[in-house]
């Protein structure tokens, strides 16, 4: 029996089911703020109720309401929406023990695994993020990150399965839900990197979590997370779950309470080349805060972090000065951000001058191309530019026209592509075909690239790097065929600028 999706009253209904007032401090927010007012928010009223104790929890959280309303354990690694399940588990009466097939027995599977935490209380016993699920399938998921699988090694009986990744940015084992659970999953991991931000730091990354408390997770498994939460929206089953669980432990999962939660945090676009297959999650914006930036210190160095689920590298910059709480000062650098997949519509952000100097302007480029400046003086100004209107993959950079001039750099936001781009207002009809392209096999094999589409009339490829540098130039580079041979690109993403057009690849 297929679970009910809620659509558009969902966020209503279920914040319905939360004490009044229980998400107040959080109104208004956005980005790591809001992150931060949420984890206070879940902290407060949380019982560890011990690890034994989840089994008793079961008996409220994990029964089946939804599918075959049976009162059997509800396993999203066994339930199978539109028939009958392979196997049932009666609460109390099927726990784990020893398993060696499917269908022996139900057991406490940690969506994030406990040893990334050495098997720490609270979080060993947090109900809103262990799932009753078959021994035998926890076992094969052992403590491998989620993502898509592009070759499966295993596959259980409701077609969950492990293999080699093929989400854009990871090539190990991953762990695969089927699609009914892609958004629990998600949900379930966001609450974990909320609840716990503050001891991100100390935890082991697994090729998952992030290790400081915003965004907390690595990109490529944000990417992931973020289009399996808009593909498969909250369910009843969930909202059931969550009740239940408050009222076994005393805390609520916010996501699913209100999932617009997640967009106002991360973002709502999924930064960089969607799984294959995954739905496209729609627009967002990127909502630059600055929280995460490396710790606060005075001299200038090249500075990295990620923020709004991409990367961001700022050169010659220190981070001891303010704006808005915190900001990071280019001198004689610039601001560069990594990948984002949405396109670019208007851009917004807030500069000041610090200690001697004069007034001056910044280049904004969107790959690498100028599309306005922003000026800077002893005031913190907020300036917008409005119509930048590119589509597709976008690197944004804000450089300094002056080389010994501080500034702080504060609030960077920019609105997603939606509308007629600036390169369709400009395009011919013949030569609308340029756009459809597409990078082939990605990852590539070998230091060749092969693309697909009207590759002809292309006039210049540029390869940059995520922190938006050229790292080589062909002119006519389709003159001998659909292919261009490149040199010496280490293992990682890169992006491929075709002319006016924008591609993410892989080098394995």
């Amino acid at each position: 029996m297929k679970k009910l999706i809620l659509c558009t009253v969902i966020a209503g209904f279920a914040n319905a089911q939360a004490p009044a007032g229980y998400y107040n401090s959080a109104n208004g927010l956005s980005g790591a703020s809001l992150k931060t007012a949420l984890s206070s928010i879940i902290t407060n009223g949380h019982l560890d109720k011990g690890y034994n104790g989840l089994w008793t929890g079961y008996k409220t959280t994990d029964i089946d309401k939804n599918y075959e309303n049976d009162g059997s354990i509800m396993d999203i690694y066994s339930e199978k929406p539109s028939g009958a399940d392979p196997y049932k588990y009666t609460p109390g009466t099927n726990q784990c023990g020893t398993y060696s097939t499917e269908g022996n027995c139900y057991n406490r599977e940690h969506i994030v695994p406990q040893s990334l935490f050495n098997q720490s209380s609270p979080m060993v016993s947090d109900i809103h993020f262990i799932r009753a699920t078959d021994g035998k399938v926890n076992g094969m998921r052992s403590n491998y990150p989620f993502g898509k699988v592009g070759s499966a090694t295993f596959t259980s009986k409701n077609g969950s399965k492990l293999g080699s990744s093929s989400s854009s940015g990871y090539a190990g084992t991953v762990f695969e839900p089927i699609d009914e659970f892609k958004g629990d999953v998600a949900r379930m991991i966001f609450y974990f990197v909320t609840r716990y931000q503050s001891k991100l730091s100390s935890f082991s990354s697994g090729n998952m979590l992030g290790s400081s408390s915003f965004p907390g997770l690595q990109t490529w498994e944000l990417n992931v997370l973020l289009a399996w939460h808009n593909q498969d929206p909250v369910s009843a089953a969930e909202i059931a779950r969550n009740n239940a669980s408050y009222n076994y432990q005393g805390n609520r999962n916010p996501f699913i309470d209100n999932p617009n939660y997640v967009n106002q945090i991360w973002g709502s676009s999924n930064p960089g080349t969607p799984d294959p297959g995954t739905p496209n999650p729609g627009t967002g914006c990127i909502n630059e805060t600055f929280e995460a930036i490396p710790a606060t210190n005075a001299s200038y160095t090249t500075r990295t972090w990620t923020g709004s689920g991409i990367s961001w590298t700022a050169t010659d910059s220190r981070t001891d000065q303010t704006i808005n709480s915190k900001a990071i000062t280019v001198r004689n650098g610039s601001l560069t951000s990594g990948s984002s997949s949405n396109g670019i519509g208007s851009l917004t952000v807030t500069t000041q001058l610090k200690f001697s100097g004069s007034s001056g302007t910044f280049d904004v480029k969107v790959n690498g191309t100028t599309v306005g400046t922003v000026p800077y003086n002893t005031n913190a100004t907020t300036t917008t530019i409005n119509n930048i209107n590119i589509s597709g993959n976008v690197i944004v950079s804000l450089v300094n026209t002056s080389s010994s001039n501080r500034v702080a750099i504060d609030d960077l936001k920019w609105t997603c592509y939606s509308g007629t781009s600036r390169q369709a207002q400009t395009i011919s009809a013949d030569e609308k075909a340029i756009q459809e392209l597409q990078v082939y096999p990605n990852p590539i094999s070998g230091q060749e690239i092969f693309v697909k589409g009207d590759t002809q009339k292309i006039k210049k490829a540029k390869i940059y790097n995520l922190q938006g540098k050229t790292l080589q130039t062909f002119n006519s580079p389709f003159k001998d065929g659909n292919s261009i041979k490149i040199k010496n690109l280490e293992q990682g993403i890169y992006i491929l600028k075709l002319d006016q057009s924008t591609l993410k690849f892989i080098v394995k």
